[in-house]
C-alpha cells in the first residue's frame, strides 16, 4: 500500500520565536525516521502575509497531491488544504493584548479563527492553551490534542559550567512585557545583602537604563547579548537556578533545557507547563516578595536544589523530540482513518 502523503509547512519565518521554529526543524527532521509510516513533503521557502504565503504556499500543496498538510504554526494561508492539521502554541497574544501591536488581535480573531475552525485536529503544547483556545478562539474542545514539547539530546550531555565572577541567577528568553522582567528584576534586589548572586539575562540591553541603576557594587544584573547553543549549555550547567517570571508561556523551552542540563527551575505558576509541574519551585503572578522567598529557598537548601536538579532531569528524559514526534504522527493517523 503507498502510504499517505503528509505535508509540512516548515518555513521559518520572521514572525516566529526561537522556540517555534525549533519545534518547525524538529518534526521536520524525526517525523521520517520516527514515523516512516507515513511519506512527507517539507516545505520550506517563503514569509508571512504576502504573495509567497498567500498564493505560492497553496499552489505547491495542491500540486504535490497530499493526503494531510500539518501548519507548524498559526501562519496559514487564507486558501486551506481540504484536511489538514494546526499547531497553535499559544494564544498569549489574546490574553495579554495590552503587551502586543493592535493588528495581532484582528489577525487570530479572523485568520487563525478560521484556520481553527476548519483544521481536523489541533495540536497544543500543554492543557492550559486548551482553555484559551475553547474561551478566546471558540474552538471545539474535542478537536485539539496535547502534545507537550521535547529537548535535544545535547542539553543532556555534561557540559562544563559557565564560572563567573559570582553565583549566578539566570533568564532565558525575549524582553517583551508579558514577560515580566519587573518583577524579576525587584525581586533579585530585594535579597538580602549575604546573597552576592548576579542575574543573567539573555538578550541585549534594551532596559534604557534599568540594569544600571539597579546594579551594585556587590552584584549586578548582566545582559548576556546572543548566546551560541554551546554557550547557553554552559551558562545552564552553572546557574543555580533558572527563574521564568513569564505570566504565560505556551510551552517554555528553556525550562526544559534547563532541567535536562541539571539546572533548578523556579517560575511563575501560569507559566509553567502541567509536564513540568513537579520538577520546578513556583510562585503567584507578579509577587516579587514570593519569588525573592524561592530564590532565597534555592539558593540556601542544598537539598532542595539536588532533589530539583534530580527531578528535572528525570522529566526532561521523558520528554524527547522523538517522543513528540510520535505523539503528533498518531494525530495524523488519527485524522487519515476518519477519512
Amino acid at each position: 500500500m503507498t502510504p499517505a502523503r503528509v505535508g509540512l509547512d516548515a518555513r521559518l519565518t520572521r514572525q516566529m520565536s526561537v522556540g517555534m521554529k525549533t519545534y518547525a526543524c524538529e518534526l521536520a527532521a524525526r517525523l521520517p525516521r520516527v514515523a516512516p509510516e507515513y511519506s512527507y513533503v517539507s516545505f520550506t521557502h517563503g514569509g508571512n502575509f504576502g504573495w509567497s504565503e498567500q498564493v505560492r504556499l497553496p499552489l505547491a500543496l495542491r500540486r504535490a497531491r497530499l493526503d494531510l498538510v500539518h501548519f507548524l504554526s498559526q501562519y496559514v494561508p487564507l486558501v486551506l488544504p481540504r484536511r489538514f492539521v494546526i499547531t497553535i502554541h499559544d494564544v498569549i497574544h489574546l490574553r495579554f493584548p495590552q503587551y502586543f501591536k493592535a493588528k495581532v488581535g484582528p489577525y487570530y480573531r479572523t485568520v487563525v479563527r478560521h484556520a481553527c475552525a476548519r483544521a481536523r485536529r489541533i495540536i497544543t503544547d500543554d492543557e492550559r492553551t486548551v482553555d484559551d483556545l475553547v474561551e478566546l478562539l471558540g474552538v471545539a474542545r474535542a478537536k485539539v490534542r496535547v502534545v507537550p514539547l521535547g529537548v535535544a539530546e545535547h542539553f543532556r550531555e555534561a557540559a562544563e559550567p559557565f564560572a563567573g565572577e559570582r553565583p549566578y541567577l539566570l533568564y532565558v528568553g525575549n524582553h517583551r512585557e508579558h514577560k515580566d522582567l519587573k518583577t524579576l528584576f525587584e525581586a533579585w534586589s530585594a535579597l538580602p545583602e549575604r546573597w552576592n548572586v548576579d542575574l543573567y539575562v539573555t538578550g541585549a540591553d534594551d532596559f534604557g537604563g534599568e540594569l544600571q541603576r539597579r546594579n551594585e557594587s556587590a552584584r549586578a544584573i548582566v545582559a548576556l547579548g546572543d548566546v551560541t547553543t554551546e554557550r547557553l549549555l554552559r551558562y545552564y550547567a552553572g546557574a543555580r537556578a533558572l527563574v521564568q517570571p513569564a505570566l504565560r508561556e505556551g510551552f517554555g523551552l528553556p525550562m526544559l533545557e534547563a532541567m535536562a542540563a541539571g539546572c533548578p527551575v523556579i517560575a511563575c505558576r501560569d507559566a509553567l507547563p502541567g509536564a513540568l509541574g513537579a520538577a520546578a519551585q513556583t510562585y503567584p503572578p507578579r509577587d516579587a516578595g514570593a519569588l525573592r522567598t524561592e530564590i532565597e529557598r534555592v539558593l540556601a537548601d542544598e537539598g532542595l536544589r539536588s532533589r530539583a536538579i534530580n527531578s528535572g532531569r528525570e522529566v526532561a528524559r521523558r520528554l524527547s523530540w522523538d517522543r513528540c514526534a510520535r505523539a503528533t504522527a498518531d494525530v495524523y493517523r488519527e485524522v487519515l482513518e476518519q477519512a
